[in-house]
């Protein structure tokens, strides 16, 4: 009887350690739901790194060295601290760099009153190069962010804020104006919304700083957004006379209504004889 007992004990003991039939097909499944996961993750990184705007490496920074040595060190000296032909870099940050380049307004073209826009020297990525080269001296305003370039933000906001604090120069409609000794301030049409950001961030030729103390990224985005408005629907009044505000319209009336009035005149005059 003990023998059988233990026998009994001994049998159901290895039943109740053997594993279920299908414990291995769940093993398995788990593991290939785990390598899937992994693998969905790791790609799906990878194309968002290959999406996003590539980051700054050194190889950039060496190869705007380069391109800064041999086109502008000349003026603003090797190690960009200026000379008494160009301003010290040191601060200024990408932002100054891709608008000066990368609208052609630098290298000038010769020494004069103001830098003149002009088809740009550099391709983008030589532009780009540049800008973090002069970036990685010292800290300065960066190149914007692309959801500040949209044009898709407050028109009304913009109009109010441009008039308060750029119409004075360039005209009410963006259109551009004279100023003192030889200096002017160019028309806004056709400008970039990346350059027009980092015009208002930097400050060049005789223009104001507008920091983000003085106008948010996002009034900047309105005034961005209210040029491109007026850039894109004509004026619903007819002949614009230019945008160049009442002085323009005075002369106008002057010539051609008064004008008009005399020469109506003369021929009641005439008439009546």
């Amino acid at each position: 009887m003990s023998k059988k007992t233990t026998s009994d004990r001994s049998g159901r003991g290895r039943n109740t350690g053997r594993r279920h039939p299908l414990a291995t097909v769940a093993l398995l499944a788990i593991g290939l739901m785990t390598t899937g996961g992994a693998y969905a993750a790791v790609t799906t990184a990878a194309a968002a790194d290959e999406t996003a705007s590539p980051a700054v490496t050194q190889s950039t920074i060496d190869e705007g060295q380069v391109l800064f040595d041999a086109n502008c060190a000349s003026c603003h000296g090797l190690d960009a601290a200026g000379t008494e032909n160009g301003p010290t870099l040191i601060g200024v940050g990408s932002a100054a760099v891709d608008f000066q380049v990368g609208t052609g307004r630098m290298p000038m073209a010769r020494n004069q009153p103001q830098a003149e826009q002009k088809p740009a020297q550099f391709t983008d990525e030589q532009v780009t190069a540049l800008a973090e080269y002069v970036a990685s001296l010292a800290p300065g305003p960066a190149i914007p962010d692309e959801e500040y370039l949209q044009a898709d933000g407050d028109a009304t906001n913009g109009a109010e804020l441009f008039r308060i604090n750029c119409a004075m120069c360039h005209n009410v409609a963006g259109a551009g104006g004279a100023l003192t000794q030889g200096k002017y301030a160019p028309t806004l049409r056709g400008v970039l919304p990346q350059h027009i950001y980092e015009a208002m961030q930097t400050g060049p030729q005789n223009m104001p700083v507008f920091n983000d103390l003085n106008l948010s990224p996002e009034d900047k985005a309105d005034i961005i957004t209210y040029l491109k408005y007026i850039e894109d629907n004509p004026a619903p009044g007819g002949f614009r006379l230019g945008d160049l505000g009442p002085v323009a319209e005075g002369l106008f009336m002057w010539i051609f209504g008064l004008g008009a009035l005399v020469a109506v005149t003369v021929w009641l005059t005439a008439k009546s004889h």
